[in-house]
């Protein structure tokens, strides 16, 4: 029986880390996914996960596995794929590790992504997005810091990694202050930040605690503020919120959700796609056009630009009583 445990250390630690220079938040996603399918395949056959065989590792199984996924546990078929990615890349990876087991790995990478339904994004329109940005107390620490994240967060369409991960040596000040965020497969961007958005982190830089920590945004600790961090608060301030905007108590705000509503807000102003992806950080711009099919505003602007067919004009009659009454009877 071929042991695990050196390959999934050799793994983690350095292929992906070292040779593909895999990000923290990736190396985290690959783990989380083997972790979970060791445990299911631990309790199927009845051993500890430490005790698993590579020529226990089937096709059958990673297939149990994924309809665990889907049934026990409720993940959605993108989740779902995610899982299936990471098992298919460790098992490329063993596969010049151990050639003998080539036959088993083939079948498992052979096992197909199963599609998922694309959905329209969820975000927030102006009126809703600017009561849960002064839903922060101004007169307090905590209030000025939360303030500060969510207009950076929303302003720069930053993801919730690139939020929390954002350091004071990203911070630019001259000419104005800007950003320089490092996101999804090493992709740098700079963006300058809006004068309300300057105008509220430099209030809570004021106020900032010094310490060893070098992230931007801190918690009550004084350490780096974490994604479930910031997701208690936005939670908290989207609640507070929806007193004033009724609508936001019927939406899921989540951190992704600013990213989005910061796309449609620059989608609407601009008109550009391209000026879209290029502020999110998109490789392509093929990942940027579900906000067209989100974004009512431009579609209303193609259905007015279009020559509609014209409707022939017409009368309708009632059928006669008499034959209708001798069809039926």
């Amino acid at each position: 029986m071929t042991p695990l445990a050196t390959h999934v250390s050799v793994f983690l630690r350095e292929r992906l880390p070292l040779e593909r220079r895999a990000s923290e938040r990736t190396c985290d996603t690959y783990a989380l996914a083997l972790r979970l399918f060791f445990e299911f395949a631990a309790r199927q056959l009845k051993v500890r996960p430490s005790a698993l065989g590579l020529e226990q590792l089937d096709a059958p199984l990673v297939l149990d596995f994924l309809t665990h996924l889907e049934t026990e546990r409720a993940n959605s078929p993108a989740t779902r794929n995610v899982r299936l990615a990471a098992i298919r890349t460790f098992m490329r990876f063993i596969e010049y590790r151990e050639p003998s087991a080539f036959e088993q790995i083939r079948r498992i990478r052979a096992i197909p992504m199963k599609r998922a339904d694309t959905r329209l994004v969820d975000y927030l329109n102006r009126d809703e997005m600017q009561a849960l940005l002064d839903a922060p107390s101004p007169n307090t620490r905590d209030g000025i810091r939360d303030r500060a994240m969510l207009y950076v967060a929303y302003s720069a369409g930053l993801r919730v990694s690139e939020l929390v991960g954002l350091r004071l040596e990203n911070l630019d000040f001259n000419p104005r202050l800007s950003i320089h965020v490092i996101g999804k497969g090493r992709r740098e961007r700079a963006l300058p930040l809006w004068r309300e958005t300057a105008t509220a982190l430099r209030a809570w830089l004021a106020l900032r605690p010094t310490g060893q920590a070098t992230e931007v945004f801190l918690n009550a600790r004084g350490a780096a503020m974490t994604r479930s961090g910031f997701e208690y608060i936005l939670d908290k301030h989207v609640q507070t919120a929806a007193q004033r905007c009724p609508g936001l108590s019927t939406k899921r705000v989540s951190p992704h959700c600013l990213r989005h509503s910061c796309a449609i807000s620059i989608l609407q102003s601009t008109g550009d796609i391209r000026k879209v992806a290029l502020w999110l950080g998109h490789a392509s711009t093929q990942t940027t056009e579900m906000y067209l099919r989100a974004d009512t505003t431009t579609l209303l602007e193609t259905m007015n630009s279009t020559v509609p067919p014209t409707l022939r004009k017409g009368h309708f009659r009632p059928p006669d009583q008499l034959i209708e009454l001798l069809r039926t009877g």
